[in-house]
């Protein structure tokens, strides 16, 4: 099995494994990682996810071997979005690349995320990567498109000249320039990566997690939004958190929990 689940209380840990591939992607184990995240998004002891791919590499993409072997005009038709918004979509020929959580993923990143690779991390919330860690549009060469979300994802994050740069260039990315440029958010040692976004993963469980939830889900409400449009989404989205979870928060402060910006302790 390519594929599997391991948890540490409030954390998932998803891991891919093809190690002889670079964990590049094949059907069955884009199939899996669908179920997976699935799985974990419908887990209610589950809070955060790590997205990790095992054995020095996170992804190589899309694998070729078996691309090559497609044929007809249509080859993915099967993966095709409905015509219709709003109904339950295919998985994406990456696998997870579709599905809008209600949970954060974080992209645990060792050795290359590259061409669909990326687009996988893209997807994730946060990305820790390590030092020796690398993004790119690697498929440039072979004249394989972003389908994966790469081409909507990526400019979201860095900026669209910036985006459009590395993606007609398909020039590689070190984990310092991703990091300079909003691709990702931490770096880590070598050999750290699944550790380091298990640690975030942590210290993001353990706040509330109907308002972190809410924030998080507001971020991604906005997009395209005018300010005041963007601002009545917040309202609407997050006002009855208040009652669930923010009253009985502000409660623990009155009693001296989290006093002076405190964290620890709350």
């Amino acid at each position: 099995m390519t594929v599997r689940i391991e948890k540490d209380g409030a954390i998932t840990t998803v891991i891919h494994s093809r190690p002889e591939a670079k964990n590049a992607m094949d059907p069955a184990s884009a199939e899996a990682l669908f179920e997976a995240f699935k799985e974990f998004d419908a887990d209610d002891n589950a809070s955060v996810a790590v997205f990790f791919g095992e054995g020095g590499a996170f992804c190589a993409g899309w694998d070729l071997k078996y691309a090559s072997e497609l044929e007809g005009e249509h080859p993915l038709e099967a993966l095709n979005f409905p015509e219709q918004s709003g109904t339950d979509l295919p998985r994406g020929p990456m696998g997870p690349s579709r599905l809008d959580l209600r949970k954060p993923v974080i992209a645990a990143i060792a050795g290359p995320a590259v061409a669909g690779g990326m687009e996988l991390a893209l997807w994730c919330d946060l990305r820790v990567m390590e030092e020796s860690a690398y993004l790119g549009v690697y498929c440039r060469r072979w004249g394989v498109p972003l389908v994966d979300g790469g081409t909507v994802r990526l400019p979201r994050l860095v900026g669209q000249g910036r985006a459009l740069e590395i993606i007609m260039t398909g020039r590689k990315v070190p984990a310092e320039e991703a990091f300079r440029i909003g691709a990702c958010e931490r770096i880590v040692p070598n050999g750290q990566a699944r550790e380091g976004a298990e640690e975030l993963a942590k210290e993001i469980a353990r706040f509330p997690q109907r308002c972190m939830n809410a924030d998080r889900r507001s971020v991604y409400l906005q997009h395209g939004l005018s300010v005041e449009q963007a601002m009545r989404r917040e309202w609407t989205n997050s006002v009855g958190v208040i009652s669930e979870e923010g009253i009985s928060g502000a409660e623990r402060f009155k009693s001296g929990k989290g006093r002076h910006g405190e964290f620890d302790d709350i």
